[in-house]
């Protein structure tokens, strides 16, 4: 994490732009103008992202374009995998995660993956949002492994292998069911 970052709270909805880093605080820029500090493991960098506001905004916009889009008239065709939203990208790889693994060791590293793997699952079901690929790499198969145990711990998930043409072997989509009781 570096100055320009721009990153966004776990638990929060903030986001903004890393102005300092000092050892594990990270001072940040937010959206609304207001500098507040964090610790390096409260924020997640979105490289180049949606920001939460965004990413809450983005269920109106598309609602409102495909609408547009079935007015009659030259319309241009557009293909089924284009018209449904983009999924929500995580990357889990631990150089993503935190600035150096020097001193970490490997289960350090999966639990640091595991809380940003949960925490976005946490965001995207409480944004409503359905699909979120996690990109885990290949590797030995550890991380894909405890991710699938954690997928199974929620109910209202599915998940199976991402579109290998996009990203290989080395990620998992997620696709949240999403009830209309909330």
């Amino acid at each position: 994490m570096e100055k320009g970052d721009k990153v966004s709270v776990l638990d929060d909805a903030i986001s903004g732009v890393v102005t300092a880093v000092k050892g594990n605080d990270v001072t940040i820029l937010t959206t609304d103008g207001f500098e507040l500090d964090f610790l390096k493991n409260e924020l997640i960098i979105m490289d180049g992202s949606l920001s939460k506001r965004e990413l809450a905004q983005m269920d109106v916009s598309s609602i409102i374009s495909e609408k547009e889009q079935k007015k009659p008239g030259k319309t241009q065709r557009i293909k089924p995998k284009e018209r449904s939203l983009p999924p929500m990208e995580v990357d889990l790889h631990i150089n993503q995660l935190v600035p150096k693994t020097r001193g970490l060791n490997n289960y350090e590293m999966l639990t640091i993956q595991l809380d940003a793997a949960k925490g976005q699952l946490d965001f995207a079901i409480s944004k409503r949002i359905q699909k979120v690929v996690f990109i885990h790499g290949v590797g030995e198969g550890v991380l894909r492994t405890e991710l699938e145990y954690l997928f199974n711990r929620y109910d209202n998930v599915k998940f199976y292998d991402a579109d290998f043409q996009k990203y290989g072997r080395g990620a998992t989509e997620v696709y949240i069911f999403q009830n209309s009781g909330n």
